[in-house]
């Protein structure tokens, strides 16, 4: 019998039909990886598995089979037997799935009591046990600390030890490494291979990245609109796929041995760096040929907290930016590129150095330097249209005429690929790539020289990334901007950025030409940073794993 069966499953929500006539199988100790972008189904999925819909108003028919529970006609004791027991579950945000209040230990613990009936005692030891094997360090001592005392990946690790607890057949993990760091997802990805080695757990992996399937399953099902559109063996499936959407969704993936890319929208051309598409055009940057420098940083520093409890989060930086040319800065969660950008657009005032723009100090807010910020949902405020927002930059430099102001926002609107009708909208009526595209348009509004995009697509699928980055760079040959692209994605750093510098610990340990910096790292923390990269090539995903054998702590 399988592990997994699943048969005409449809779930609806109301008039939506979410998944749509799903068939699939997972053998005992398989790994099998459903793929597609945000809207696809694949969670819906995952959460029908453990009858996680029921008295949320959906509607699910067809037959779900799970460790030989008939998951439609379980009653509520068998459900609760399954779910931990029998089958255990890692979502996206270990945030919200841990309770703030309470002990990582004590969490741990609890479920275990529930499945196993054993002492409290019995129970901590357990918690400590699974922590440990997870590679949480001084497990018994992290086991009495609070989810916030953790990083994001000790964070998911917990998470982890929690589904371990009571020995599951299967581990369901629904984008368990979206936030994290590519050293920090290698390391999760390892863990997970390692368990199903050792365990024999069957993996079902939820996921919108192409290299995180490639590095994890055996099988990929890929799913579009509810729908199954291919699936088989992940060499094949990847390597040789059948269908268009399949071949779009590859396409898609940013690559670190691929060359840069500016501009390219799916099936699309794109000049291999900008301002190809018409040397000399007006507000086009001519190839070969940099612009004047618009923004220089010397010696910056920035520090928080005083005495003995201060953190250099930025340390003796320095960096030019030219017009037309797009800088990345890479590195792991809390190597201080975030800090380094918000002090490039004045929202942090350095600890030392300075900062010139145009040759003259930098030292505050300037409409010339705008952000792009990483969640456009905290950054665009729920209760005022997006038309509001976009405006925002219009009236503070003293534009009062509302037909006026209405106009240059839809504009903007059409201009990142949205209509100038949406301006009454409200930023829940639109999907995560289109609220980036108006936190975009917003920036553009106060007419910047130079735009800081702080990890603008991490929480995008991959062909709504390829949109983003691909507006971006037509923005960028148009009106000759600066771009400085703040990510934690090397892949996604590799085809837009002309120059790359690579952060550690605050500090710049290599920067230069794009090509260069890939192709031939000088920095072993740089070189540590590229393997760790996913691999789409499953052949190559399992030579980097081998690779990443030297013991890390997350």
């Amino acid at each position: 019998m399988s592990l997994v069966e699943v048969t005409g499953l449809q779930v609806d929500f109301g008039g939506l039909r979410a998944v749509d006539g799903l068939s699939f199988r997972l053998e005992q100790g398989a790994a099998l990886a459903l793929v597609g972008e945000s809207g696809s189904g694949k969670s819906t999925v995952a959460s029908a598995l453990l009858g996680l819909h029921r008295g949320t108003g959906a509607r699910v028919r067809g037959e779900v089979r799970v460790a030989g529970t008939d998951v439609q006609a379980a009653s509520e004791e068998e459900l609760r037997r399954l779910r931990g027991g029998r089958a255990a579950m890692v979502f996206q945000d270990p945030l919200s799935s841990l309770d703030p209040y309470y002990a990582i230990g004590d969490q741990i613990a609890e479920v275990h009591r529930v499945h196993a009936r054993v002492s409290r005692r019995a129970a901590r030891a357990r918690a400590v046990e699974v922590l440990d094997r997870v590679g949480i360090p001084d497990a018994a001592r992290r086991s009495r600390s609070r989810p916030h005392e953790f990083s994001g990946g000790m964070r998911q690790r917990a998470l982890i030890a929690m589904a371990l607890a009571c020995e599951p057949a299967l581990l369901i993990a629904d984008e368990p490494t979206t936030a994290l760091d590519v050293t920090v997802q290698a390391q999760v990805l390892d863990l997970l291979h390692d368990l199903r080695t050792e365990t024999g757990m069957g993996l079902l992996l939820v996921t919108h990245d192409v290299g995180v399937a490639a590095e994890s399953v055996d099988e990929v099902l890929v799913m579009r609109h509810g729908r199954a559109v291919e699936q088989g063996p992940v060499a094949t499936v990847l390597g040789a796929p059948e269908q268009p959407y399949t071949r779009e969704l590859l396409a898609a993936v940013p690559r670190v041995d691929a060359p840069r890319v500016v501009g390219a929208g799916l099936g699309e051309a794109a000049p291999a760096v900008p301002g190809a598409a018409g040397p000399g055009a007006p507000g086009e940057v001519v190839p070969g040929v940099p612009g004047e420098v618009v923004l220089e940083a010397s010696g910056l520093r920035r520090a928080f907290g005083r005495g003995k409890r201060a953190v250099t989060a930025v340390d003796d930086v320095s960096l030019t930016l030219r017009r037309g040319e797009t800088l990345g800065i890479v590195g792991e969660s809390g190597s201080g590129k975030t800090t380094l950008g918000r002090m490039l657009v004045g929202l942090l005032q350095p600890t030392a150095g300075s900062i010139t723009l145009d040759g003259r100090p930098h030292t505050g807010v300037n409409p010339a330097v705008q952000m792009v910020f990483q969640d456009p949902v905290s950054s665009l405020n729920p209760r005022r249209s997006v038309g509001e927002s976009v405006a925002d930059p219009l009236r503070a430099r003293g534009e009062r005429d509302q037909e006026r102001v209405r106009a240059r926002v839809g504009e903007l609107l059409e201009r990142v690929g949205l209509e100038a009708a949406h301006q009454d909208r409200y930023p829940h009526e639109f999907s995560g790539g289109q609220r980036q595209r108006i936190g975009i348009a917003r920036a553009l509004a106060a007419d910047p020289r130079v735009v800081v995009c702080d990890e603008p697509v991490s929480a995008l699928d991959v062909t709504t990334q390829a949109h983003v980055v691909a507006l971006l760079g037509e923005l960028q040959r148009e009106l000759g901007l600066a771009l400085v692209f703040v990510a934690h994605d090397l892949a996604v750093v590799r085809q837009v950025s002309d120059r790359v510098a690579v952060m550690r610990r605050g500090r710049v340990v290599e920067e230069g030409p794009a090509d260069e910096v890939y192709a031939s790292p000088r920095d072993p923390y740089t070189r540590r940073l590229l393997a760790a990269v996913p691999a789409v090539d499953p052949e190559a995903a399992a030579l980097r794993r081998a690779r990443r054998r030297e013991p890390a702590v997350v």
